[in-house]
Order: C-alpha cells, then sequence, then structure tokens
C-alpha cells in the first residue's frame, strides 16, 4: 500500500471480500527515521487498508541500518519499536520481517537480537528472520533459528523464515 495506485486499488477491492479462513496482510516498512509512526505516511498507508495483518519489513543488521537508512543503531531499534506497538495498539497483527537477519546476525548478534527482541516486546505476533541475500548455508540457518527463539524465549513470540533463492538454498534452508 502506499507504493502505486494499483495496490491502492486492490486494497480498497479486498475490503468487501468475505474471506471465511484466510487473512489478508497489507506489507510495508517501519517507519522513517526521527518520525512517528502515528504520522508517518508508509505507516498509515498499511493501517488504512484495513488488513487485520500487516506485515512490516525492519533492518536487523547493523550495517544495513548505517550504510541504508543512514541513521543509528538505536534509532532503528526505536522504529522498529514504535511502528510495531503503533499498529498492533490499534488493532492489527503485526507480523514482524526481520530484512538481513542471517547476514545481520553473522556480523553482529548482538544487534540482530536486539532488533527482533525490538519487535516482539513492542507486540509483535511473530518474528520473521529472513535471508534476504539468499546466501546463507542450512547449517547456519538452523544455528540461527535456534539463536532467535533463545533471544525471544522470555516473550513467546514464535519464529519463522523467510529465505530468497539467491544461491538455490530456499528450498533447503525452509
Amino acid at each position: 500500500p502506499g507504493s502505486n495506485a494499483t495496490d491502492a486499488e486492490f486494497f480498497e477491492r479486498a475490503k468487501s471480500l468475505n474471506l471465511r479462513t484466510a487473512r489478508l496482510s497489507a506489507f510495508g516498512s517501519t517507519r522513517r527515521a526521527g518520525g512517528d509512526a502515528a504520522t508517518d505516511a508508509a505507516i498509515q498507508a498499511v493501517y488504512r487498508t484495513g488488513t487485520p495483518v500487516v506485515t512490516l519489513v525492519g533492518k536487523s543488521s547493523a550495517s544495513q541500518v548505517r550504510d541504508v537508512l543512514e541513521t543509528t543503531e538505536e534509532e532503528n531499534l526505536a522504529m522498529i519499536a514504535d511502528s510495531v506497538r503503533y499498529l498492533a495498539s490499534n488493532g492489527r497483527e503485526v507480523v514482524f520481517d526481520a530484512e538481513h537477519f542471517f547476514d545481520g546476525w553473522k556480523r553482529n548478534p548482538e544487534y540482530a537480537a536486539k532488533t527482533v527482541q525490538a519487535a516482539a516486546q513492542a507486540g509483535a505476533r511473530i518474528v520473521v528472520c529472513c535471508d534476504t541475500n539468499g546466501g546463507t548455508m542450512p547449517e547456519d540457518v538452523a544455528k540461527y533459528i535456534r539463536a532467535a527463539i533463545d533471544a525471544l524465549a522470555g516473550t513467546k513470540t514464535p519464529v519463522g523464515i523467510h529465505t530468497h533463492n539467491d544461491c538455490e538454498l530456499a528450498v533447503a534452508n525452509s
């Protein structure tokens, strides 16, 4: 939502669907650095869809935070928590998609853990660890998923996986 007119039309039409077992999810990103979820255009776009589920992508790699978002690690944690909390407190089931989780864990496991903890503590229904570059070996995926589960042990938040297939590893990793 918010990315183009076709998607906006889709979500408007989807409001009239009588779904009995499926639940539609709007996909978006955490709020912008220095902002507020309540006034952020991307957060408001996913909120306005009226979907019962919202999937938010947020950075879990410290280097991605610095080099791509061009913000601090602390601000990224605030972006995750504020975005999840806003949507969860407004009745949405939030799926947090931890982008670059596996690459982030390899370089800075403490920070990757903090990102999924921030989402869980703010009300995410599930944390999904993403192999965004699709190059993590299956034995490492298993090890890092166990570590993510351990990092979230006190929250009882389930952990999922989202694999990309850049190196033909998605099936094995799933």
